[in-house]
C-alpha cells in the first residue's frame, strides 16, 4: 500500500507513518521540518500552499492520511486548509482526523448538555476548523472518510477500539496509537468509504 501522511510530526500523525512502515507500507510524509521525523518515510518538504509539491506527492498514491491539528487553542484554519490542499492535490481517497467532540448524536444527556457545552468554551475554535473540514471533505467527489476520535491519549496501541457510523460512541478517550491503527485498516475498508465513523476505547 502505497500512502501520503499530511501532519506527520504530530502525535497521530508520527503513529500513522510509524506503523504504516511496520506493515511494510510505501509512505511520503509531508512536512514543513524534515528535523522533526526521524522515521524512514520518504520525506517532501512542502507547506499546505505548496501545490506542485504536494501534487507530486500525492500522484500514484493508495490514499492520504490528514492527521492536521492544531497546536493551540487559538482560531485555526489548518484542518480545513490541508483538507483543501489534499483534494486540490489530486487525492482520490483522503482520511481526515477530526473529532467527536462537537458532534452530539449518540452522547448522553449529561454529555450532551452539561460537558460539550463546557468543552466548547476552550475547544471552540479547533471544532470551527474541524467542522469546516468535515464540510469541505464529505462535498468532495472522492473516496473520504471522516475519523471523530474523543479525547487523545499517549500510550502504546490496545486494539481495543469500538466504532460507531450512527453516532459517538460513549466512552471518552482513546490511544493516539489506537486512532492510527484504525486509519490505517480504513484505508482499504470498502464500508468506510463516504462515511464519518466516530472511535474510543473499548
Amino acid at each position: 500500500m502505497k500512502i501520503t501522511v499530511l501532519g506527520a510530526t504530530g502525535g497521530v500523525g508520527t503513529e500513522v507513518v510509524k506503523q504504516a512502515l511496520d506493515r511494510g507500507w510505501d509512505v511520503t510524509a509531508v512536512v514543513r521540518d524534515p528535523a522533526k521525523l526521524t522515521l524512514p518515510a520518504r520525506v517532501v518538504v512542502a507547506g499546505l500552499g505548496d501545490h506542485d509539491q504536494l501534487a507530486a506527492a500525492i500522484e500514484g498514491r493508495d490514499a492520504v492520511v490528514s492527521a492536521l491539528g492544531s497546536r493551540d487553542r487559538g482560531p485555526t484554519t489548518v484542518c480545513v486548509d490541508g483538507a483543501r490542499a489534499a483534494i486540490g492535490a489530486g487525492a482520490k481517497r483522503l482520511l481526515v482526523v477530526s473529532a467527536s467532540g462537537m458532534h452530539t448524536e449518540g452522547d448522553g444527556f449529561f454529555t450532551r448538555t452539561l460537558v460539550k457545552p463546557l468543552l466548547n468554551t476552550f475547544l471552540k475554535h479547533g471544532w470551527a476548523d474541524m467542522l469546516a473540514m468535515e464540510a469541505v471533505v464529505t462535498a468532495a467527489d472522492l473516496d473520504w472518510t471522516v475519523v471523530r476520535p474523543p479525547m487523545l491519549l499517549d500510550g502504546p496501541r490496545t486494539g481495543k477500539v469500538v466504532s460507531r457510523l450512527d453516532g459517538n460512541v460513549r466512552t471518552f478517550t482513546i490511544r493516539r496509537a489506537d486512532v492510527a491503527a484504525f486509519l490505517l485498516d480504513a484505508v482499504a475498508d470498502p464500508t468506510l468509504i463516504r462515511a464519518k465513523v466516530s472511535i474510543a476505547h473499548g
